[in-house]
């Protein structure tokens, strides 16, 4: 996907052999081989993370309630969101690996002082927005453990709060690089789910092109949900941060985050493919988890007009229509999908706004070195937690959180397309036509579906 489609590479000069031995990117692990299987799971990090942590509690409520309002005639959201989230996230993650920095870093060099506080700005907001989700997050998380009869809502959300703050504050980054990867696997529960849920699969192929989908402004409304949920902007900010620490692990802990142009041509195009193979791989395990839960949700309670409002909902409703073992599978996934996405909804916006002011940040870094990004970190996840406890509805805290990021994910996917063509920045690695193409449709539909999603809540719809 070079030479003009995804990025605008010159062609490819010969390197000595021993330039480009090896097979992993792991750093000491040169001219080690390994299976293909191996390789491929060492190859999986920012991409799978990011797209895992895309389907959380949120999103499974998104998800579950377009399944219950409108079948199987949501799902043409899917082949619709796939490529848009490949092209946006590829982008992302290329940017990372071509500069050496995240994607805070990259707006303050590309960007003057004017546009870099109006961004700040938006920034602020979207943290406002991940606190919101956090909160709903944790709430989540409490009715799940609830569910799964292991105690009291309240008392789950104030551990969970708790027990993440602590890790992400205290833990390596290696250590938690591992266990977000191995959370993402969590989520395969709900395909297990869509295999209990005795789906009518040619009413699902005519889901996939669109076939009994009326446009009325409800289903409008939540055809932005989807969206918006799908594409988030912290999702940006994350790729690009995970990315960042996984080049510093390199340097062994050092702040060098080695760029493409500083490694020889063939490392360089193997960087490149393994990042690529990251993020496609991860946003198709996002769109296959989106699918199972519509289509599982569409047979379920789609089938028996069963109204719900959060995952929590969906899982109690489950129980009595497709048995206890899929409430509870259903419960166990947004469970641990929360676990992974409260760090990231935190990490993400401090990361982005830390980079920005030109301040140290990232998960290996102790609080002494970067005390900006961990007061951030923390009191998004202190702050969600008392809200989780607080506020009984989150559905309350999803809408605000929706309408934030319907606001800021049209604009950050401009100020990403603008920074991704930047030569300066970029070097040979700009945007070639295919991600140029798709990601200006991705922001194209973002800034319309954000634009109606807006007038559409202050509607009241």
């Amino acid at each position: 996907m070079e030479n003009g489609s995804f990025t605008q590479e010159q062609p490819p000069q010969e390197v000595p052999p021993e330039l480009d031995a090896g097979t992993s990117d792991q750093p000491g692990q040169e001219g080690t081989r390994k299976g293909p299987l191996a390789r491929f799971f060492g190859v999986l990090g920012p991409g799978l993370v990011t797209g895992a942590a895309d389907d959380d509690p949120s999103g499974i409520a998104t998800y579950s309630q377009a399944g219950a309002s409108y079948g199987n005639s949501m799902l043409w959201t899917v082949p619709l969101t796939l490529p848009l989230m490949m092209a946006v996230q590829e982008i992302c993650d290329r940017m990372a690996l071509a500069s050496g920095d995240s994607l805070g870093r990259l707006i303050r060099r590309h960007f003057g002082r004017g546009f870099r506080i109006a961004i700040g700005v938006l920034l602020v907001f979207l943290i406002v927005a991940n606190v919101l989700n956090i909160a709903a997050d944790l709430n989540a998380i409490g009715e799940g453990m609830n569910l799964l009869h292991l105690g009291a809502p309240a008392v789950w959300s104030v551990v969970a709060g708790v027990v993440i703050a602590a890790a992400v504050t205290g833990g390596s980054f290696a250590m938690i690089g591992r266990v977000f990867k191995w959370l993402c696997m969590v989520l395969l529960v709900y395909v297990g789910v869509l295999f209990v849920s005795h789906v009518n699969w040619a009413d699902v192929a005519r889901g996939l092109v669109g076939v009994g989908m009326k446009p009325t402004p409800a289903a409008l409304g939540l055809v932005v949900g989807v969206l918006g949920t799908t594409i988030s902007p912290y999702m940006f900010f994350w790729q690009s941060a995970q990315r960042i620490e996984e080049l510093r692990a390199e340097d062994r802990g050092g702040d060098h985050a080695p760029a493409l142009d500083e490694r020889p041509r063939s490392e360089a195009k193997r960087r490149l493919r393994n990042g690529r193979l990251d993020v496609f791989t991860g946003m198709a395990f996002s769109v296959l988890i989106m699918f199972a839960i519509i289509a599982s949700s569409a047979a379920t309670l789609g089938a028996h007009h069963t109204a719900i409002t959060s995952a929590a909902d969906a899982a109690k409703a489950l129980q009595p229509i497709a048995g206890d073992y899929a409430g509870m599978l259903f419960a166990l996934g947004f469970v641990g999908s929360g676990v992974l996405a409260i760090p990231v909804l935190a990490a993400s916006g401090a990361a982005g706004l830390a980079g920005l002011l030109n301040k140290d940040w990232g998960l290996d870094r102790s609080p002494r070195r970067a005390p900006l990004f961990y007061v951030l970190l923390a009191l998004g996840i202190i702050v969600g937690t008392i809200l989780a406890v607080v506020d009984k509805n989150p559905i309350n805290l999803l809408v605000l959180s929706a309408i934030v990021n319907g606001i800021a994910a049209g604009p950050f996917l401009i100020v990403l397309m603008l920074i991704s063509r930047n030569r300066t920045i970029m070097g040979e690695h700009v945007n070639g036509r295919l991600a140029n193409t798709m990601g200006w449709i991705a922001t194209v539909i973002m800034c319309v579906a954000g634009a109606y999603g807006v007038w559409f809540t202050v509607a009241g719809g």
